[in-house]
């Protein structure tokens, strides 16, 4: 019997979903911020950042992916073998906002460059995720645990 504070498991398929749509738009805002259209490429990274925040804070299954996955996806697939910790998902997730928003950030402060680039570094880890299974900002959560910088709420 599981313990009460125990965080229920995720399908494995749900973040990896997410990681999909987010590297498709990562992909279009580095062809914007390298295309001439900054504010474009400014706006976009800046809602991705705010989906990231929104899924740091209430959990990528409450995110808005994760409620496209739940909704459309998940009933069109078998049950998963197996469910996974939603922390290190989560944290990830903050990982990504931290990446995005100082892209953001940078862009406001007149460095038009760092947008693409932001968006290139979180490409990188959403591609990752999506067609390998491999969570950059998971890894680091669990070096942390192992590490006790952090401990598993």
């Amino acid at each position: 019997m599981s313990q009460p504070d125990a965080p229920r498991g995720i399908d494995p398929r749900g973040p990896r979903f997410a990681a999909a749509i987010t590297a498709a738009l990562l992909l279009v805002d580095v062809v914007l911020g390298l295309a001439d259209a900054a504010l474009a490429a400014w706006i976009l990274l800046a809602a991705l950042s705010a989906i990231f925040l929104w899924s740091a804070i209430a959990g990528v299954s409450r995110s808005p992916w994760g409620w496209v996955f739940r909704t459309l996806v998940r009933p069109r697939l078998a049950p998963p073998a197996e469910l996974e910790d939603p922390r290190p998902p989560t944290f990830a997730q903050g990982v990504g906002f931290i990446v995005t928003v100082v892209g953001v950030v940078l862009g406001v402060a007149g460095l038009p460059l760092a947008v693409p680039i932001a968006a290139a570094f979180a490409f990188i880890a959403a591609f990752l995720n999506a067609a390998f299974a491999f969570c950059l900002g998971c890894q680091i959560y669990l070096l942390l645990v192992r590490a006790r910088v952090i401990r598993p709420a």
